[in-house]
């Protein structure tokens, strides 16, 4: 009994050992896995420099905002309204939700401030709204 026993269990380890020495099958299961793990990775990056150059974008419509009203002939209210404009034409007018502008003394003269509050896109433009706030200065044009 314990010799039939013994050569049962002899013959199902040598079966077990050539079904996991036998790779067939193994390159569609990597395929898949690395195809998905490049895919995710891939649109990662690519939704990072979305990211990026909606920050971007924003930042750079907020300084020329800002110093669109520190001119000495426009208002305020001009430099808010150019900044929702380039964000607007650029990237989609839902982007530029909340444009503050102030004039504020903060660097040791007069200067225009700018402060954007926008959406952070997270799943392609879709996102945080609010999730990004950006901030520029201008210092104010005096005709003396």
């Amino acid at each position: 009994m314990r010799v039939v026993l013994a050569r049962a269990v002899s013959g199902v380890r040598a079966r077990l050992a050539a079904d996991l020495i036998d790779d067939a099958g193994a390159s569609p299961v990597e395929f898949v896995l690395v195809g998905t793990l490049l895919t995710v990775l891939t649109l990662g990056v690519l939704q990072f420099g979305l990211a990026v150059y909606v920050r971007n974008v924003v930042h750079d419509a907020a300084v020329e905002g800002a110093y669109h009203a520190a001119l000495a002939d426009t208002t305020l209210g001009d430099g808010a309204e150019r900044t929702r404009d380039i964000v607007g034409r650029t990237i989609g007018a839902g982007y530029a939700t909340e444009v503050s502008v102030q004039e504020t003394a903060s660097l040791g003269q007069q200067t225009i401030e700018v402060r954007v509050r926008a959406t952070l896109p997270l799943v392609g433009l879709l996102g945080a709204s609010r999730g990004l706030e950006v901030t520029a200065h201008a210092p104010v044009e005096s005709f003396g």
